[in-house]
């Protein structure tokens, strides 16, 4: 039997109360993976960001381990570039939204508001966010660096 996500969500709540862990307690994933979820970038394929120029969706047929997260990718030459040098096409902070990280803190990040600067790629929460993090992406880079990893504890 399933449980609704609500009731899953309060069960979990309660056990971590009972075990003597609160939610501000327990450090966030190094991988932002979404409530419930083990999919890093929501199900969309990081190196197609490089190769096709645009948020393409991965597919369960052709799916990764990797730092905790289950990664997904739209071919197998995709799965395999991912697996030679994962580091070259995951998103940085963990595919957090960077603006967030910039300011000292994680939020989700949408994979349709992505950046390629330098080389790497940046996921924003929103297209406003986005819009904010394009007037002073080296700045935001930075600030986010400085940050990353510290905003996970």
């Amino acid at each position: 039997m399933l449980m609704n996500p609500i009731r899953l969500s309060l069960l979990l709540l309660f056990a971590m109360l009972f075990l003597g862990v609160s939610p501000a307690m327990a450090a966030k994933a190094q991988i932002y993976t979404g409530f419930l979820s083990s999919q890093a970038v929501d199900g969309y394929d990081p190196v197609a960001y490089f190769t096709e120029g645009r948020p393409v969706e991965g597919s369960a047929k052709f799916e990764t381990e990797y730092q905790g997260a289950t990664w997904r990718f739209a071919s197998q030459e995709n799965l395999a570039r991912f697996r030679a040098d994962p580091e070259s096409y995951a998103p940085r902070y963990g595919g957090y939204c960077a603006w967030a990280v910039s300011q000292g803190y994680t939020a989700k990040a949408d994979p349709k508001y992505w950046r390629i600067v330098g080389g790497k790629l940046y996921l924003n929460y929103d297209a406003s966010v986005q819009r904010r993090w394009a007037q002073d992406i080296p700045g935001f880079i930075r600030g986010a660096d400085g940050n990353w990893p510290k905003v996970l504890e």
